[in-house]
């Protein structure tokens, strides 16, 4: 663990993932970002910047190797590496490997480069700094991701089941991503948890892919599902002569409406002889889908669950490093997930990300498929050495919602009511 000279303030951000093939080298947020930096080449605080891992999507790089990634950012991002150099002649600017960008860990020479830009590469899985009286303990998090660790740390050939995910999913997608009708499948670096990307897929298919006149043909027989799911039950019931009052009240009072009511009868006939087929197929279904289950899980066929805990690895790693009676301060960033919870007296802090932010929206009736509603939950942590102890904030950066844009009519429409407000955590205070 590096522990080096200790500023008063510092200020924490992570999981920017900055580069990758083709569509994924646009920064969304770079605008900012730079301002961010601006700010802090000004400041008159004793204040270090630490860029908790994942700055960069080294992984995402898939037409390059080594250190020639350095290269490719340093060409696409000219104004980024400028204001690195800017910044790091006012505050230290402390880098450290993440998962997506564990090579440079592994290629002595990363850390000669990013010296010329006056940002100090600590090829580690972890530093301390002091604040105060007390300690801040800093790591990206993937080593308590069976998923994403890195055993052999340094390894430029090392390469966790994350690896394979990002190489050949996310940094495809970049490539194709530009194909759609709507650029849209580059976001799937902030599909999380993994689990999510069939039915987020799934989603925006539905949404921006399909066929217009297809999709709006639907969505009646969709909301309705679940309604004609009921009154198939019904027809059945009427068909087998158990009940058949609701069924003739139905038929009767369409009745009185002519031709509408004969064409809507129709329409209803339709919509609950395929429901009831749907129902029919999906009680076998079921059954069989819970005996597969059961019998994978004898086996132990997937023991290990693709998606980490966000918040249990890093409270129990916190404990073990909140041993030593000094360091109070865990701050981790990979789940892209902002919070603050305590352990033993210490405050485990996860700095969040800088990529967008999807958030599921399930349909109130049918079996539309759900909306994943963008936002952007952009922030530095700060932590600094005050009278009361340590104060843990997060400061936000402002950035409108991309929901306007990114979001179909259709999407806009089944989540009136319900757009996310992502919060950021309250402030806290460690006492001395």
């Amino acid at each position: 663990m590096a522990t080096e000279p200790d500023a008063e303030v510092y200020y924490v951000v992570s999981d920017l993932h900055i580069g990758g093939d083709e569509q994924l080298e646009e920064v969304e947020f770079l605008g900012e970002l730079l301002d961010f930096l601006e700010r802090l080449e000004t400041t008159d605080e004793n204040a270090e910047l630490v860029i908790n891992g994942d700055a960069f999507g080294l992984w995402e790089f898939t037409t390059v190797d080594g250190v020639e990634k350095f290269d490719l950012l340093e060409e696409t991002y000219p104004e980024l590496f400028e204001q690195f150099r800017a910044t790091g002649e006012n505050v230290p600017i402390t880098l450290l490997p993440g998962n997506h960008d564990h090579e440079l860990a592994a290629h002595d020479e990363y850390v000669d480069r990013f010296d010329e830009y006056n940002v100090d590469l600590v090829p580690e899985q972890s530093i301390s700094r002091s604040v105060g009286e007390q300690a801040i303990h800093f790591e990206h998090g993937h080593q308590q991701d069976p998923n994403n660790r890195i055993d052999d740390w340094g390894n430029p050939h090392a390469t966790p089941l994350g690896y394979y995910y990002n190489t050949l999913v996310t940094s495809r997608a970049g490539q194709l991503s530009d194909r759609g009708r709507y650029n849209w499948l580059k976001d799937v670096q902030a599909v999380t948890p993994t689990e999510r990307m069939p039915v987020w897929l799934l989603s925006k298919y539905f949404y921006r892919e399909m066929n217009p006149l297809l999709r709006y043909s639907l969505v009646p027989f969709l909301l309705l599902f679940n309604i004609s799911a009921i009154l198939a039950v019904l027809a059945g019931l009427d068909l087998v002569g158990l009940w058949s009052t609701p069924v003739d009240r139905t038929a009767a009072f369409l009745s009185q409406f002519g031709t509408a009511g004969t064409a809507a009868w129709f329409l209803l006939t339709l919509n609950v002889a395929v429901a009831g087929l749907l129902v029919l197929i999906g009680i076998p279904l079921y059954f069989i889908r819970r005996d597969i289950r059961k019998t994978v899980d004898r086996f132990g066929v997937f023991e290990t669950d693709l998606t980490v805990d966000p918040e249990a690895p890093y409270e129990e790693a916190a404990r073990e490093v909140f041993a030593d009676g000094e360091t109070t301060v865990f701050c981790y960033g990979h789940t892209h997930r902002p919070s603050v919870s305590t352990v033993d007296g210490g405050k485990v802090v996860n700095s969040g990300t800088w990529l967008k932010r999807l958030h599921r929206r399930d349909g109130i009736i049918g079996i539309l498929p759900p909306v994943f509603h963008p936002s952007y939950q952009l922030a530095a942590v700060r932590i600094a050495a005050e009278p009361e102890g340590v104060a843990i904030d997060y400061e936000r950066v402002s950035k409108p919602s991309p929901a306007p844009e990114e979001l179909t009519r259709t999407e806009r429409f089944f989540t009136v009511g319900r757009e996310p407000v992502p919060e950021l955590p309250d402030r806290h205070v460690i006492e001395k």
